[in-house]
């Protein structure tokens, strides 16, 4: 069971990352999403690492599934995203 003390830690960690992306200038809007880009790689080598150690019915498992699906997300949109922003660079 989630204690209050782990949920509001999650609260304030929410609002911190709010906080910190809306404040960030447009000059370090790549190298910040370089830097999720890291961090969303070793979130889903960690939570395969989860899913292969746990059972498949309990809640750590699915929850790996989640955390697996979520930064797969994060990567495929900076890899668009990063994509779109060398096209503006090509050669026409």
């Amino acid at each position: 069971m989630i204690s209050i003390y782990c949920l509001n830690i999650f609260l304030l960690a929410c609002f911190v990352g709010f906080y910190v992306i809306s404040t960030v200038t447009p000059a370090l809007h790549a190298p910040l999403m370089s830097v999720t880009n890291a961090i969303s790689s070793i979130i889903i080598i960690v939570s395969i690492s989860i899913g292969i150690v746990a059972n498949m019915t309990t809640p750590p498992f699915y929850l790996s599934l989640l955390a697996i699906f979520l930064a797969s997300i994060n990567i495929v949109g900076g890899f668009f995203i990063t994509h779109r922003m060398l096209k503006m660079f090509e050669n026409k």
